[in-house]
């Protein structure tokens, strides 16, 4: 029997090598393909076992968990939005007394939430929490991008203008050679490198007629949101071109203006010249006939 145990221990200790082993060779298999900036050292920090804990879930978000289950086996041929749906229409027809077991498990577990942040807390490092709120800045950062997109695109912001190898792209996709999206790019890409000048020149073309059309697109889109008081949505050269030709169009209205207001004032410097060489000729013929009179 011994040898026998033995036997079977060395095996069971070479499989585990040999499975070691394997992951370790998958593991160096994946980080060869995956690109380097995958691995974002920001992120590390929330896909750790001991990362921060997980916040509670609220008592309709509870109740979501326990009923989904039970309306898809009642009701199998449904899709999954539908039974949403259907969980959260029971959730309104329920009264204060059946929903409280949820909301209160849900309180326990905020409570609960509170005193695992806080000890969660303590045991970080000053890099950690650094890295922590630079992590915070990258997510809201996003959010607000995706916010202001998904308004802009409400407001009907016309779309970006088109370079030629899209234009080249969205003609070709369909017969590329490939299965998958990225393989049926990367066929595109050696095609439109093995183009011809001549060739090129039609989908250069293409992508200036776009050019034209999204600088008409936005320009009329941008007068509108003027007219509907959004300048905070307008692009800060479209604002500032306003700004010059809003100055330009002062300065010339009060280059207008200035000629007028001399104008105005030369006759009168001409009537006021007239009126001192009036009274010179006057001032002279007095004294002539003074003197006239001092002779006789």
């Amino acid at each position: 029997m011994a040898p026998f145990s033995l036997m079977s221990a060395s095996v069971s200790l070479l499989a585990k090598s040999f499975s070691a082993f394997s992951c370790t060779s998958t593991l160096a298999r994946c980080t060869s393909v995956l690109p380097g900036s995958f691995f974002n050292p920001v992120k590390c920090l929330t896909s750790q076992s001991s990362g921060p804990p997980k916040r509670p879930l609220t008592g309709y978000i509870r109740y979501v968990q326990q009923q989904r289950p039970v309306v898809s086996r009642q009701n199998p041929e449904i899709k999954a939005v539908d039974i949403i749906r259907k969980v959260a229409q029971q959730w309104r027809t329920l009264s204060p007394e059946q929903k409280r077991p949820f909301e209160e498990a849900s309180v326990r577990a905020r409570e609960q939430f509170k005193v695992d942040l806080q000890h969660y807390q303590a045991q970080l490092t000053p890099e950690q929490v650094q890295q922590q709120t630079l992590e915070r800045r990258q997510r809201l950062a996003k959010r607000r991008a995706i916010r202001k997109k998904r308004e802009l695109n409400n407001l009907g912001k016309p779309k970006r203008p088109r370079i030629p190898f899209n234009i080249f792209m969205s003609e070709h996709f369909e017969e590329a050679r490939g299965t998958t999206t990225q393989a049926k790019l990367k066929s595109l890409l050696e095609d439109w490198r093995n183009l011809f000048s001549h060739q090129k020149q039609v989908y250069t073309q293409l992508a200036e007629d776009d050019k034209i059309r999204y600088k008409n697109e936005m320009k009329s889109w941008e007068e509108h949101m003027v007219e509907i008081g959004r300048e905070d949505v307008i692009r800060d050269k479209t604002l500032s071109a306003n700004k010059k030709t809003a100055k330009a169009k002062a300065g010339s209205k009060k280059a207008k203006a200035k000629p007028v207001k001399k104008a105005a004032a030369k006759p009168v410097k001409k009537a006021a010249a007239k009126s001192k060489t009036t009274r010179k000729t006057t001032k002279s013929s007095a004294t002539k006939t003074v003197r006239t009179t001092k002779k006789t």
